[in-house]
């Protein structure tokens, strides 16, 4: 059996998920007006409890800096998607929250991004338990799993 050159499995990887979020970003800014990342988002936002997190644990939930979060939060809080809130007991904490025009707006982007999901992974050579394997083993080893 023939090795696999590292760079090269790592080269092809990042092809790969730059293709796939070009997908869904050009779904997503085309029927929503936002992109992948703002969608990734406001998907936590949308599973976290009461629809809000600690501004710091969602930087850390999307493998973001403090100031990458501020950044990437400040388009959706001014197109009325998302709201800052401040905790009542600890001035220096902060949250991200879900407007209730943010949690319309996901619901449908979830079926775009679902869609679109169907498009690029619903073929026969994606059955489950091969996906779970594949992406069960690289989180793994990525120290993610």
């Amino acid at each position: 059996m023939a090795t696999i050159d590292p760079l090269d499995l790592a080269l092809r990887l990042n092809r790969a998920q730059t293709q796939v979020s070009r997908r869904f970003d050009t779904r997503l800014s085309g029927h929503h007006g936002v992109s992948f990342a703002d969608f990734q988002i406001l998907m936590s936002l949308g599973q976290a409890p009461g629809g809000r997190m600690r501004r710091v644990d969602l930087a850390q939930a999307l493998g973001l800096s403090a100031s990458g979060i501020t950044r990437a939060l400040g388009p959706l809080e001014r197109i009325g998607l998302v709201e800052r809130e401040k905790d009542p007991r600890d001035a220096r904490v902060a949250y991200a929250a879900l407007t209730a025009t943010g949690r319309e707006r996901l619901a449908d982007m979830l079926t775009t991004a679902r869609e679109t999901a169907a498009e690029v992974f619903g073929g026969a050579e994606w059955q489950e338990a091969d996906a779970a394997s594949v992406f069960g083993s690289l989180l793994g080893l990525l120290g993610r799993g």
